[in-house]
């Protein structure tokens, strides 16, 4: 039976150590047991548990670039889970960029991938409604609202609007929001995740009682008339 993984990755600061915790105690909740491997050296205090360290890893993996391919070996269904913060989402270039950089990782890892926004608590109450633009984006729109005012050269303002433009066509990039006061936002991070590794499908069906039967449990009017 396969073991499924999430690659929780993002800028400094956007947010991995806070969603590692909450992706921890959401699963408590729901019964379900998440190990957690620290690769970020920078990380040093945790509030959870840690499997293991950058350290413990170097022993098993000599070459991190091989990290994904390490764990599909070891029958590891990987998702890639790429974080960045809400409140540097809020504008349309900044928005395109993390677009970018969630592209590239996910055309070099080559995993099943969702996008998060985090930090989505902290936002004011104005930002939070201008995030609701970013969420179902017309990026075409979006740089066109920002270019009428600026000063830049019309060949920029044509490349960026081809960028936005190939991402709008071919659905490239969404970003899911994640705000850590609300549980029902995690739920919704955790079943796309589950649903791109195909979690659970290989789980044997618990069996049910024959509802005919009362020795097995069954209610014998509870079954239905032909």
């Amino acid at each position: 039976m396969p073991r499924y993984g999430q690659l929780v990755m993002g800028p400094a600061g956007s947010g991995k150590s806070t969603y590692c915790s909450n992706m921890v105690k959401h699963a408590e909740m729901l019964k379900r047991t998440i190990h957690v491997v620290n690769l970020d050296p920078a990380a040093e205090y945790f509030d959870y548990p840690v499997l293991a360290g950058q350290i413990e890893l170097y022993t098993h993996i000599p070459v991190m670039r091989q990290l994904v391919e390490t764990l599909q070996k070891w029958d590891f269904r990987i998702c890639g889970v790429f974080l960045v913060d809400s409140q540097f989402m809020i504008e349309p270039s900044k928005f395109i960029s993390g677009i970018l950089t969630a592209l590239s990782t996910m055309v070099n890892l080559e995993i099943p991938h969702v996008n998060v926004m985090t930090k989505i608590d902290l936002l004011s109450k104005k930002a939070k409604k201008e995030l609701e633009r970013y969420l179902e984006p017309e990026l075409p729109i979006l740089l066109a609202e920002e270019f009428d005012d600026s000063r830049l050269s019309q060949k920029f303002k044509k490349l960026n609007s081809s960028i936005a433009k190939m991402i709008d066509d071919y659905s490239l990039v969404k970003f899911l929001p994640m705000d850590i006061s609300d549980e029902d936002t995690i739920n919704d991070v955790l079943i796309q995740i589950d649903t791109a590794i195909q979690y659970g499908e290989d789980f044997e069906p618990k069996e049910i009682p024959d509802m005919l039967d009362p020795e097995e449990g069954g209610d014998p009017d509870s079954g239905f008339d032909g």
